[in-house]
């Protein structure tokens, strides 16, 4: 029994089979990544996860509770925490002030800009955030205005965000998108230390498959949005079916 179990979940979208009957088990304290070619459901799955889509049929249970129809604060207070393609930040705010804002709303449930004075007050909150900043060796830069960092260090930020809500399960949808080899690699090595230092899951969608096997214990194939395959890494590489589904013919045809 995994943390996260999705049983025979299923979408459409008018005519559009997005999600066809599909079971994953993610177990507690690893890397389950799910990778497919565009179009596969990928996305559709992980806004399944976090309660932001309520599939027409099955169920999504997270430590033996359901997240569907739950309210997004809700989803965080379960322990999931989301990372998604483009880091979702506040701009004008300084990079201490953006790590203080979720550690607020997980408190106390909810959060709205015209509550930031109150933020500030609370006693512990810029301690929390501070000590966050700190693992993910950003305290150079808490006082930079977050819109100005690189796309490296505003998804590291984000993931400081993520990370001061002291989530169970960490939702990463591409969290490399965009970047150039070397944040994509520094990314990859911070995702490790995060792992390293914390009881976390983390679930990853990813096109890069650098990333996937560097990280990855366990990978979901979908395709069409149906699993095709599930398996340890070393057996999804040369998997003929995974062959078919990104190439479009059999491992032996595209050899």
């Amino acid at each position: 029994m995994g943390i996260l179990e999705v049983k025979n979940v299923s979408k459409r979208f008018g005519g559009l089979q997005a999600l066809g009957d599909v079971n994953l088990s993610v177990a507690e304290n690893t890397v389950h990544a799910i990778i497919g070619p565009n179009g596969a459901g990928k996305s559709t799955l992980l806004n399944c996860l976090v309660g932001k889509l309520i599939p027409d049929t099955g169920s999504v249970m997270f430590d033996g509770q359901s997240v569907l129809g739950r309210k997004p604060h809700e989803i965080n207070q379960m322990g999931i925490s989301r990372v998604f393609q483009t880091p979702e930040i506040f701009g004008d705010l300084s990079v201490l002030e953006n790590v203080m804002i979720p550690c607020f709303a997980h408190r106390d449930g909810a959060f709205a800009l015209n509550a930031w004075s109150a933020v500030r007050r609370q006693t512990g909150v810029r301690e929390q955030a501070e000590a966050i900043l700190e693992d993910m060796n950003m305290t150079s830069a808490r006082d930079i205005h977050a819109a100005a960092l690189s796309r490296g260090d505003k998804r590291r930020l984000e993931m400081a965000m993520c990370l001061v809500q002291e989530p169970r399960l960490l939702l990463l949808d591409e969290p490399t998108a965009g970047m150039a080899r070397a944040d994509t690699n520094n990314t990859i090595d911070l995702l490790r230390e995060i792992k390293e230092k914390r009881d976390i899951t983390m679930c990853i969608i990813e096109h890069d498959m650098h990333v996937v096997f560097s990280l990855a214990e366990r990978i979901t194939v979908l395709a069409q949005g149906t699993p095709l395959v599930e398996d340890v890494p070393e057996a999804i590489k040369g998997h003929p079916k995974v062959q078919e589904a990104y190439l479009g013919q059999p491992a032996e045809e595209a050899a």
